[in-house]
């Protein structure tokens, strides 16, 4: 067994960070410095869980026990309040827009200058990093790099290179990975009372990215709709063929997306006009009218990240289709993520080659970047794909 995980607590603010033994490490020594670095970098793929890392680091930090080992255990007062975004003084940003705006960054570059209220340090997380354009990131530069002495910046990306070099420069990196399988499913069973053949199913279905890997446990029109997805390669027969499939995948992914956030749409209009002491019958004042129309116009700039968040994510799911496709044509002896659908997978495998499935693979890539860099039609661009996911002979009827 390995020396460093069998040490390492599995209680406290650390809990949920399942397969990161090396950044609880990491993390946990920090944590108990009196001098730890004040410029952080979470990067990982979607779903490795940088902002759960960010916050349990957080409250690690702010933790109220005096003895430094018990530093995060998630049962005082600072840890709970950090763990829950209400800490006095933890800032923590994020954006269901497709921007961190400039103004956003320069009220964090305010808040920074800030002396802690309670705790040890004033601690700031910016969960989406890599959405901030050149100008937002200049602006958290001279802050980052001489920040106030109780002053503490969490940033949270994708990669390092999604992050301006001048700011990753000053910032010391975490690096996180997606957990294995078992880890996901240990995770739900234990965090979210999902029984362990439900949990281990949607984990794999994942691909071990946690959010999804809950979603899929809990919601069944969600595994319907991935489903239907991962199904699509089956389905292609012709051109006409691929076109009606492109249609359908689309509708899918709007519907996973519009699913998602409709009913938070209602919640916080309601909670805004409950706010505002708006009248139940009747016009709104035209004061109460502007704040009602800016949430609206969140709403939409989020809705539009959270489509182009589901086209990937469906895009995603479809990959794992020849992913298995291709492991089974190499031999190479891996688990298949869409185990059930084996018997289908083998028989596709045995008709295709793998240089073919090379090239669908690269067909997805492709149209993952074109629909997150340009303003491309997704319908447009997904019926380009699923045309060229046909074999020669289907084009050719």
């Amino acid at each position: 067994m390995n020396p460093v995980a069998q040490s390492l607590p599995t209680t406290g603010v650390w809990a949920e960070l399942r397969g990161q033994e090396q950044v609880v490490e990491q993390l946990g020594r920090a944590a108990r410095s009196d001098t730890p670095t004040h410029a952080w970098l979470f990067t990982g793929p979607p779903g490795s869980g940088r902002s759960n890392a960010a916050r349990a680091f957080a409250a690690a930090l702010l933790c109220d026990r005096v003895a430094l080992d018990e530093r995060g255990c998630g049962a005082c007062k600072a840890c709970r309040t950090v763990l829950a975004g209400t800490h006095a003084d933890l800032t923590n940003v994020t954006t269901e827009k497709v921007t961190i705006t400039i103004d956003e960054a320069r009220e964090l570059v305010r808040k920074a200058q800030d002396k802690p209220s309670t705790g040890r340090w004033r601690i700031i997380i910016v969960e989406d990093a890599d959405r901030m354009q050149e100008r937002s990131t200049n602006v958290l530069l001279k802050a980052i790099e001489e920040p106030p002495p109780r002053t503490i910046w969490l940033l949270c990306a994708p990669s390092p290179g999604d992050v301006l070099v001048t700011i990753r420069s000053r910032c010391r990196s975490v690096a996180l990975r997606l957990p294995p399988v078992q880890d996901v499913a240990d995770l739900l069973v234990t965090r979210d009372g999902i029984d362990p053949i439900t949990a281990e199913a949607a984990a794999r279905a994942a691909q071990s990215h946690i959010g999804v890997a809950r979603r899929l446990a809990t919601d069944d029109g969600a595994r319907e709709r991935r489903n239907e997805i991962v199904r699509l390669p089956l389905t292609l027969r012709s051109v006409s063929g691929a076109m009606r499939a492109a249609a359908d995948l689309v509708k899918l992914a709007e519907a996973e997306a519009q699913s998602s956030f409709e009913q938070r749409d209602a919640q916080e209009r309601a909670a805004l006009l409950a706010t505002l002491g708006a009248p139940e019958t009747g016009a709104l004042p035209p004061s109460m009218r502007a704040q009602l129309k800016r949430l609206e116009e969140d709403q939409t700039r989020r809705a539009k990240r959270s489509k182009n968040d589901y086209f990937d994510r469906a895009l995603t799911d479809l990959i794992s289709f020849y992913r298995d496709v291709l492991m089974l044509q190499v031999s190479s002896g891996q688990s298949l993520v869409n185990e059930p659908m084996r018997a289908e997978l083998e028989d596709f495998a045995r008709r295709e080659s793998a240089e073919e499935t090379l090239l669908r693979l690269e067909s997805i890539n492709e149209v993952r970047t074109r629909l997150v860099s340009t303003n491309v039609s997704p319908l447009l661009a997904i019926e380009a794909m699923t045309v060229s996911l046909l074999s020669r002979k289907d084009l050719d009827r």
